[in-house]
């Protein structure tokens, strides 16, 4: 068996919209990932704003989601959070909106699994969330540099994530919190 066929699909996906500023960071983070040489079984996507577009993307079988979007938890500007994504706590999350363009990533999850319920469909074993903390999300073009500073720090800790992607690993270096979404 090959490395590539030993690990199941594995989905990261940008998230942000470009125009406001530091939420960006999810959609320039998976750019500058884009360049890089990963496995045959690691698919990169600009999501955008599109999380109805994710949601469906996710029916095609993932074991692994990797959601990399900007997110505010208090911290300083350019602080990377993984956060674990807990079955148990999405159960709780009321239905997802159907707005396309406002889509939390625990809307989509959300979504996702209304949509797995009604297809059959499996929703991935394990979801992770790259998140930055940002400065502004004001509209505007372009990262802050405190944000834009934070894209290879990003870059390196996803591809640790896809290093270390087994049931039970450890969450990379970085600022854990395993606080569900």
């Amino acid at each position: 068996m090959s490395p590539d066929t030993a690990h199941g699909k594995v989905l990261v996906a940008g998230i942000g919209n470009v125009f406001l500023g530091d939420d960006g960071f999810g959609v320039e983070t998976v750019r500058a990932l884009g360049g890089r040489r990963l496995p045959g079984h690691v698919e990169v996507l600009d999501i955008g704003v599109r999380g109805v577009h994710l949601a469906y993307q996710l029916l095609d079988g993932y074991d692994t989601l990797v959601m990399v979007d900007a997110t505010a938890r208090g911290g300083d500007p350019g602080t990377l959070y993984v956060i674990e994504h807990e079955e148990a706590a999405a159960e709780g999350v009321p239905a997802a909106p159907m707005d396309g363009h406002r889509m939390t990533p625990d809307a989509v999850l959300a979504l996702l699994g209304t949509l797995c319920a009604g297809t059959g469909g499996q929703p991935p074993r394990r979801t992770v969330v790259v998140g930055c903390e940002p400065a502004s999300v004001e509209e505007r073009i372009g990262l802050s540099p405190a944000v834009s500073d934070a894209v290879p720090r990003a870059v390196r800790l996803i591809e640790e994530i896809l290093r270390a992607d087994a049931p039970g690993a450890p969450a990379p270096e970085a600022l854990v919190d395993d606080t569900a979404l």
